[in-house]
């Protein structure tokens, strides 16, 4: 069980508050789709989830783990389960995907293996298998660069997996994507969860995350306001977090 307790983050030299005093759990292998307006503290929420930024308070408790008490930064040493996903993934367009998967994401790798590649082959075959997986075998050796966005997101989430991550934070992995490709990703998000337990928490446009979702966070002006598992969000959930 994964438990998030008074969660408060600000950011401008703590005059604006974001986030304040988020409270959950949840379960590994939930699909949570976080959804609200614009500026109400999706994308902070998801940063502070995946140890991305310090809490200003709060606990933040991983089955027995005490990833962060009282506030402050997590414990570095499980910080390898956490993966952010942002909207657009920071790939290494020259670099193939295989070797994106392999080297890990950027600026987090030695320069030596950065540079180079170089790699246990261990290493490699579990990123093959990861990239077959998803239905990107044949795109292995194509570069980053000629990646289409449904594509990179989902080298991204093989990145994430080969490298540790047992939670996944994804700041609106659909955007800017066709219908099929958006489609592609949520079925890649969905079957990580039920296959190997991995816990995502997403913010999405509302139809996706109650086409996809196990559950539904509704978020305004930095405060929790639903919690909602298994159902569509009503008329009213709706009108409450304005996207009515």
């Amino acid at each position: 069980m994964i438990k998030v307790s008074h969660l408060k983050k600000s950011v401008d030299g703590n005059k604006k508050q974001v986030l304040r005093d988020i409270n959950t759990e949840f379960a590994q292998g939930e699909l949570i789709g976080i959804v609200g307006p614009s500026g109400s503290g999706k994308s902070m929420l998801l940063r502070c989830l995946a140890l991305r930024e310090p809490w200003d308070s709060g606990d933040y408790i991983w089955n027995e783990d005490k990833l962060i008490q009282g506030g402050g930064k997590g414990t570095y040493k499980l910080r390898s389960r956490f993966a952010y996903l942002e909207q657009n993934p920071s790939l290494y367009p020259e670099r193939t995907a295989l070797k994106n998967v392999l080297i890990g994401q950027v600026g987090q790798v030695s320069a030596i293996r950065r540079f180079t590649g170089m790699v246990r082959s261990d290493d490699y075959m579990g990123a093959m298998d990861e990239l077959e997986k998803f239905g990107l075998l044949d795109k292995a050796h194509v570069k980053a660069g000629k990646l289409s966005g449904g594509e990179k997101q989902r080298v991204a989430i093989c990145r994430a997996l080969v490298h540790g991550a047992k939670f996944i934070a994804a700041d609106e992995p659909t955007m800017g994507l066709d219908p099929k490709s958006a489609e592609r990703v949520m079925e890649t998000l969905g079957q990580l969860c039920k296959t190997q337990k991995t816990t995502i928490v997403t913010a999405l446009p509302i139809e996706l995350a109650e086409k996809y979702c196990t559950r539904i966070w509704g978020i305004h002006s930095g405060e929790l306001k639903l919690d909602i598992v298994g159902r569509r969000l009503t008329s009213g959930e709706k009108r409450l977090i304005d996207l009515a």
